[in-house]
């Protein structure tokens, strides 16, 4: 009952959007409403932009991208900013083909999926609302109706922009409908929908012998020629091609560069004029944002060719490289796995972090930054903090090379070895091993790798691997530390009186005793010893952890022992180390003592409450970090 319920609701809410009206009528509303007579490019931009925009140290993010798209910031907007909002405008931007370019599998198709299915639902608001005359196959903007004599008066009357002239459709029903009169003109609005072929066109190469022009034009409709006599009458003609119904949206060409010539000289015109030529007659006008995706070799390929010069210089070409962030690269794994029917089966923590770690690797190029090396890298890219390396140094690497992240590994492929791995094997949980063993395989059967790229690709299974064992080994480390909260912080408490009385040439208190002492200097050197400060480098330390303290405390906020990355490091290690060996005898022992098993138990307890972990793979990762402890 509330499956038809809801049925019912959605079909309600369609006929609450219906409207048809006269012309006149429709001047009425775009006299309260001049954005009705907004053009595609604008509608597209205004439907990204109303989902809401994030402008944080001048970099900006788009939600309208944020669910599906991950680690693409910068070529979101670049493509947003440098395209579609300058289209808007109505610059000569919106003349232009937009090409998105770039390796397989790497979003490209995703983009344009997201525009198509964001128009659709844009269409529904008031904001996005569409209108169209009444019966016109390509649903025209009614505006075209006003004479072109009169358009200049009526555009500084309404506030509007009017482009195009009507279809020969249209222009006939006018004469035989309506006797000329415009203001009787039926109109109507209408939803943007792929699946109903309205404001969404969808072109495909196929064998160019056997594909028709019809297919992007329309076609002369053979059954009524004997009924109107010609050709040229617009009743005998089918105007149904894809940039026919793409009027008023998107009109998007797959593997456009694959096309045949004779398909894309029809986008001269369209691009630069804004019409295009159908059957026997005038030009066709057409307002619609026409997107293209490609990869790289086949765009070298077409611009290689002297004859595509025309074409390519109505292009906008948008690099869309893979992502190069490791944590967003996750995400891209956990979305697929969530899509399938496998996302049953539990994924251990770090487990598609591994696989990411291996793909962000394979993407980066070395950088000549002195003591830079790949690893440090893409923890930056990451966000992490690298020391001796700033924020400018980041830019600096991300400007170093246009054409990073247009090569590697791509999402397809580890997806596909993962699968592999959870189909091949009746498992509860996929571990980090698992997902790596599986890599590793499917690179003998890799179809494109070189003999060199498999080697350098094993290596970074390797480094892939060394991560993960560091991983693995701090989180059975923070699970053995008992109130690891309450240590840290006691710890953390300790250390910041001493540097404190260091500072200050001032002494320290027993608690116990109430005696003064000097500053615990073996204390503070075990904790900043963990993330390498050397004694020289000790001071300038100190004095900069205390006037981070300065600083929040002018601000009203606390400072503990997390607000410092590397003092929470410092300290999160020094507990590990105190720890060690009692992790290493508990967790390789093979019969352990009534302690040792209590211990086992809690540990596991706590993997599986605080961190994640099924009970499978907590005991397997004890294991696994008992034989790295015994190496």
């Amino acid at each position: 009952m509330d499956i038809f319920k809801r049925i019912t609701e959605h079909r309600t809410e369609k006929e609450t959007l219906a409207w048809t009206g006269t012309f006149a009528e429709y001047i009425d509303l775009v006299r309260q409403y001049p954005g009705l007579a907004k053009t595609a490019h604008a509608r597209v931009y205004e439907m990204i932009a109303s989902q809401g925009i994030n402008d944080q140290s001048g970099n900006k993010s788009y939600t309208f991208f944020n669910k599906e798209i991950f680690g693409l910031d910068r070529a979101i907007e670049k493509l947003v900013e440098e395209y579609f909002h300058s289209s808007a405008r109505r610059l000569d931007v919106r003349k232009r083909i937009l090409l998105l370019m770039g390796p397989v599998s790497g979003g490209k198709s995703t983009i344009v999926t997201m525009l198509k299915r964001g128009l659709e639902q844009f269409s529904k608001d008031d904001l996005g609302a569409v209108y169209a005359i009444k019966g016109c196959p390509m649903h025209e903007d009614p505006l075209h109706l006003i004479p072109q004599d009169l358009r200049s008066e009526v555009e500084r009357e309404l506030g509007v922009r009017i482009e195009g002239t009507l279809c020969p459709s249209c222009q006939m029903r006018l004469k035989t409908e309506y006797n000329g009169c415009i203001e009787d003109v039926l109109v109507e609005r209408v939803l943007i929908s792929e699946e109903a072929r309205v404001g969404i066109g969808t072109f495909s190469p196929s064998d160019p012998k056997s594909q028709d022009i019809a297919d992007l034009t329309g076609s002369i409709d053979f059954s009524t020629i004997t009924e109107f006599g010609s050709e040229s009458d617009p009743r005998a003609y089918r105007f149904d091609g894809e940039l026919n119904k793409a009027n008023r949206g998107i009109m998007e060409f797959q593997e456009m560069l694959k096309c045949d010539e004779k398909f894309l000289w029809n986008l001269l015109s369209l691009t630069q004029e804004g019409n295009f030529k159908a059957g026997r007659f005038a030009l066709i006008s057409a307002d619609e944002l026409i997107i293209a995706h490609t990869n790289e070799t086949e765009y070298k390929s077409f611009i290689a060719n002297k004859k595509n010069e025309a074409l390519q210089s109505r292009m906008i070409v948008m690099p869309i490289p893979y992502n190069l962030r490791v944590s967003d690269e996750e995400k891209i794994y956990f979305k697929l796995i969530g899509q399938s029917d496998m996302s049953h089966i539990h994924s251990a923590p770090h487990a598609l972090r591994v696989a990411a770690i291996f793909s962000i690797l394979t993407r980066l190029k070395e950088t000549k930054k002195q003591g830079m090396d790949l690893v440090k890298k893409m923890r930056m890219y990451d966000g992490e903090v690298v020391e001796g390396y700033k924020e400018a140094d980041l830019k600096e690497m991300q400007n170093e090379f246009i054409e990073e992240g247009m090569s590697g590994i791509d999402p397809r492929y580890v997806i596909n070895r993962i699968s592999s791995a959870l189909i091949r094997q009746d498992l509860q949980c996929i571990n980090a091993l698992d997902v790596l063993r599986a890599l590793k395989d499917g690179l003998d059967q890799h179809p494109s790798i070189t003999k060199d790229e498999r080697e350098r690709y094993l290596n970074f299974i390797s480094v892939a691997r060394k991560e993960y064992d560091d991983i693995a080994k701090k989180e059975v480390q923070k699970a053995f530390v008992y109130s690891f909260e309450e240590s840290a912080r006691t710890l953390f408490d300790n250390y910041l009186d001493n540097i404190e009385a260091y500072c200050n040439w001032g002494k320290i208190k027993d608690a116990l005793t109430g005696d003064e002492m000097d500053p615990d200097e073996r204390l503070m050197r075990s904790i900043e010893e963990q993330i390498g400060i050397s004694e020289n480098a000790k001071k300038a330390f100190r004095e900069e952890i205390l006037i981070r303290i300065s600083s929040y405390s002018r601000k009203g906020r606390r400072f503990d022992y997390s607000s410092h990355e590397r003092l929470r490091e410092a300290i999160e290690k020094k507990l590990f180390a105190d720890l060690k060996d009692i992790v290493k005898i508990t967790t390789s022992t093979k019969t352990p003592d009534e302690k040792q098993l209590r211990r086992i138990n809690d540990v596991t307890k706590q993997l599986i409450d605080g961190h994640g972990y099924c009970p499978v793979c907590a005991n397997e990762l004890l294991r696994y970090v008992g034989s790295l402890l015994n190496r």
